[in-house]
Parts: C-alpha cells; sequence; structure tokens
C-alpha cells in the first residue's frame, strides 16, 4: 500500500505527450486537487484551450467529492466515518457513487491475499489512497460521456494517472534512476496508465500483509489496461508482490478481477532490468 496524503508521487508517469497521433499544439491546464495536480491536455484544429477548460470545469467537481468521500486524512470524510465498519456494512452504508471503489479494494485485498489491504494501518482504518486517485479519473470519464464526449484528443493525468479520453498519447514511462524514460508506450484512446514507484520519497509502499515498507528490489511498476481504477489498484498490488508472484498472480486472479480487460505490466528493477506481463507495447528507450 502507498502511504501519502493522496500524494502525486505516488504515481509518476511522465504525462507530456512525446509525440502523439499527429502535431497539432497541446494546451494544458492544471488545478490542485487530492494533495496533487489534476491536468488536461487537449489538442486539435478546434479550440483545444476551449476544450481543456470545459474537461476541467466538470472534472474540478468530480475530483472533489471523491476526495469529500475517500481521503482517510479527513476525520469527518465518509472513509473515515465508516472505517471501524466491517466490509460488508462499508459497502452497504457508503455512498453509492463511490461504492465501485470500495467493492475494488475490497475485491483485490482478498484476490492479493493482503498483499493489497485498505486496513494496512490497522483493524478499524481504512485507507484507500491506492486507488482512489484512479477511480476518480474513470469518474470523470463517465460523467464528460453523460454530458458530451470530448470534441478534441484529450488526456487527463491525475497525480500521474493517466487516461486518453479521446486519441492517442505516447507517454513515457520515468527512470527510476535517472532523468530520461525507461520505457515509452502508446496510450490509445479509452486506455489508462498508472505507475507506483519509490522515485522521490524512498520507501512508502508497505506490504498490506505485513506493514512493513516493501524492499524486494522492485524500483516502479507500471500498468496498462482500459481502467484507471485497475491500473492503479493493481500497480500497487504488483510492486509488493514483485514479477515473479506478480505474474502468477495476473495468470490465476485477473479474470475473476476484471473479466475480459487487457492487462499489461512492466516493472523496473533495481540495476534497471525489465519484466513485462502481457501484450508488449513498452518500449525500452
Amino acid at each position: 500500500m502507498k502511504s501519502s496524503r493522496y500524494s502525486g508521487l505516488w504515481l509518476v508517469v511522465a504525462a507530456t505527450c512525446l509525440a502523439g497521433c499527429g502535431r497539432q499544439q497541446i494546451e494544458r491546464v492544471e488545478w490542485p486537487v487530492m494533495g496533487t495536480i489534476a491536468a488536461v491536455q487537449a489538442r486539435g484544429f478546434t479550440s483545444p484551450e476551449k476544450e481543456a477548460l470545459w474537461v476541467r470545469g466538470l472534472g474540478h467537481p468530480v475530483f472533489g467529492i471523491v476526495e469529500l468521500n475517500l481521503n482517510a486524512h479527513e476525520p469527518k470524510s465518509e472513509l473515515s466515518r465508516l472505517a471501524a465498519c466491517s466490509d460488508e456494512k462499508v459497502c452497504e452504508s457508503c455512498n453509492s457513487d463511490m461504492r465501485p471503489c470500495y467493492e475494488a479494494a475490497f475485491t483485490l485485498q482478498k484476490a492479493s491475499g493482503d498483499a493489497f489491504n485498505p486496513r494496512w494501518r490497522g483493524t478499524n482504518t481504512l485507507d484507500l489512497g491506492a486507488i482512489a486517485k484512479g477511480f476518480a479519473v474513470d469518474r470523470l470519464e463517465s460523467t464528460l460521456k453523460t454530458v458530451r464526449p470530448v470534441r478534441t484528443d484529450c488526456l487527463i493525468d491525475l497525480g500521474g494517472n493517466l487516461k486518453a479520453l479521446r486519441g492517442c498519447w505516447r507517454t513515457g514511462v520515468r527512470d527510476p534512476f535517472g532523468d530520461g524514460f525507461a520505457a515509452v508506450v502508446e496510450l490509445r484512446e479509452g486506455e489508462a496508465l498508472a505507475t507506483s514507484a519509490t522515485y522521490y520519497r524512498g520507501s512508502h509502499i508497505y506490504d498490506g500483509r505485513t506493514g512493513i515498507a516493501v524492499s524486494n528490489g522492485v524500483a516502479s511498476v507500471t500498468v496498462l489496461c482500459s481502467s484507471a481504477m485497475w491500473a492503479d489498484g493493481l500497480s500497487t498490488t504488483l510492486f509488493v508482490l514483485g514479477p515473479e508472484e506478480g505474474k502468477k498472480f495476473l495468470d490465476e486472479k485477473l479474470k475473476l478481477l476484471v473479466g475480459d480487460m487487457a492487462v499489461s505490466a512492466l516493472w523496473i528493477m533495481d540495476g534497471g532490468r525489465q519484466e513485462i506481463y502481457g501484450n508488449a507495447r513498452f518500449q525500452g528507450n
């Protein structure tokens, strides 16, 4: 599990478009939320700046509501009020809009044997910090679809949780040991990307089975799939498990968790060795 006050340092993927699927000018707008920075990037020939501002206008309240409900560090949040309840009672009593996040967290906890553990701080605690930002990104995408489709190529980034709302975006996975990129990947329309890493603050990812900081030779894990929530949660789980146990977990449990959703994962180990699971679309520099 990741220890943070919704810190944007959990999931650090270069959100800047490297090549894209076109050469239009990119407009970027950003704002602070959930203890990190949210950003919208838009490009195209029809008012990309206006479209980015429109997406931000919807994203600001969507992300704010998720933070209001799921902030483990706010005593008055719904999450804090429900922390002492059983998992079943939490899912029965929570805001119905937030229920998918709770349910996914508890399902991932069971499937991973507590490697992912929303109660890693103790029995009467809850912390969805390792999945809530990805959930928020998916919530924004759903909200946008109910209002109107985005009109230009658009990429949303919430503290490193990326989703291509329209168009394809070529983005980089940061090199844990240098200033460049260890790999690049084309993020296709509807796809999400999330990374768990210890780039800035040392060992802040904890094994939910022991409550101890992970020290298994993993420097970062990046997950690519069509759900930002699952990319977020799985990146933490696979960081804790490491490549050998993680690949076995995906082989045995992935269909139970996400059905037929395609999932790829990239582990970068201490020393730079890379391990890949799934469709090998991660390209080393």
